[in-house]
């Protein structure tokens, strides 16, 4: 099920009455992970109290600064790490709680990839991607048979004789891919998986990624330090800081609507909604005797698209100062920024406010200018 036919959409009262709930794939309850004191380091805390939820067939992305935990959180679900308190259900198991071959029998049905690739320089594409399925026993023919079509998919049928040195970083990260999905998993873990590469690249990964997700129905945790990452694929997003998550949802919800500070910085570094300094810098908290009033509108949904502004100012009679505009696409949906500023007399600002409730709009006042 695509996590999409039930999710509330926050610009449809229609859809919001009894959404049906998709179970958990991944599961985070309660869970810690303290990495004890050895000499001269002192104890570690890198996560507290984490509790989050995979819904089966989704995208979940983990963002986070460097250090605020999320290489830890995803080597917990691999069971790479162990938590030091809670649990980590993975498929209805507790991933927690397994050792030796039970641990690596559930790892079978949890595929990786990595930010620098770890592949094996000494074998070929087909080699490498075949490295997992020898591990697990699977006969030649049997590694034919699924190595081929991996190949196919990610696109590198015509280099399944190449070693890693004469493929391209976006080529490389395809391998990787494809020996993730060797074993046939139900989970994909991604830890960077674009950070080492190109703006362009990054993008056809990331299109493969979500084209793996559809198609094989893959449960996805993606752990990213990029926003862009989170908002080009992502059904939902789970932000940490200092190993705590700060705010999670629906990433059409968080980036119209970010709450913790942490989360408003990485949103508008990808969607305009931080003014540029020489703007901010003018902005004054009190209101200006013939000056005027900054306004953040963000659109999502159909009002996207709208002429939402020509309206409000025919309606007010006013003139319209537009500072800042930019329209995007989040999980396929239209989604706007603008900035303008209107007069900010007592009388014209909480008119024009209201106005945009009126629409659905959300809309703030971030501060006053000459």
């Amino acid at each position: 099920m695509n996590v999409h036919q039930f999710v509330p959409r926050v610009d449809d009262p229609d859809t919001l009455a009894a959404p049906t709930a998709t179970p958990a794939k991944i599961s985070f309850e309660g869970v810690g992970k303290v990495y004890a004191a050895r000499k001269g380091v002192a104890e570690v805390v890198a996560l507290e109290g984490i509790d989050l939820a995979v819904p089966e067939g989704s995208i979940l992305g983990v963002i986070g600064r460097s250090g605020a935990g999320k290489s830890t959180l995803i080597r917990l679900v691999n069971g790479l790490e162990t938590p030091s308190e809670g649990r980590v259900i993975v498929g209805g198991t507790e991933i927690s709680r397994l050792r030796g071959a039970s641990l690596r029998q559930a790892r079978r049905s949890i595929g990786m990839i990595f930010q620098h690739f770890n592949l094996l320089s000494s074998r070929t594409v087909f080699g490498n991607v075949a490295l997992p399925l020898e591990i697990a026993g699977a006969s030649r023919r049997e590694i034919i048979e699924r190595v081929g079509p991996l190949l196919e998919l990610v696109g590198l049928d015509d280099k399944r004789d190449r070693y890693p040195a004469e493929l391209s970083g976006g080529q490389k990260q395809r391998v990787g891919i494809a020996r993730a999905l060797a074993t046939q998993p139900k989970v994909l873990l991604s830890d960077e998986a674009t950070s080492a590469l190109d703006p362009e690249t990054t993008k056809q990964i990331l299109t493969l990624i979500k084209r793996v997700n559809t198609e094989l129905k893959l449960t996805v945790l993606l752990i990213s330090h990029e926003m862009a990452v989170v908002k080009a694929i992502a059904d939902r997003v789970a932000v940490l800081e200092n190993g705590r998550i700060v705010e999670q949802g629906d990433t059409i919800d968080i980036f119209a609507h970010p709450q913790h500070p942490t989360t408003r910085a990485f949103v508008g570094t990808v969607t305009g909604a931080e003014l540029p300094e020489s703007l901010a810098a003018k902005l004054q908290a009190s209101p200006i005797e013939g000056g005027k009033a900054v306004i953040r509108i963000l659109f999502t949904g159909q009002y996207a698209d709208e002429p939402v502004l020509s309206r409000i100012a025919r309606l007010l009679s006013i003139d319209l100062n537009i500072l800042y505009g930019q329209i995007d696409a989040i999980g396929g949906r239209p989604f706007g920024v603008l900035i303008l500023a209107i007069p900010g007399d007592v009388v014209t600002v909480p008119a024009a406010l209201r106005s945009l409730q009126r629409l659905k709009l959300h809309a703030e006042i971030l501060g006053y200018v000459p």
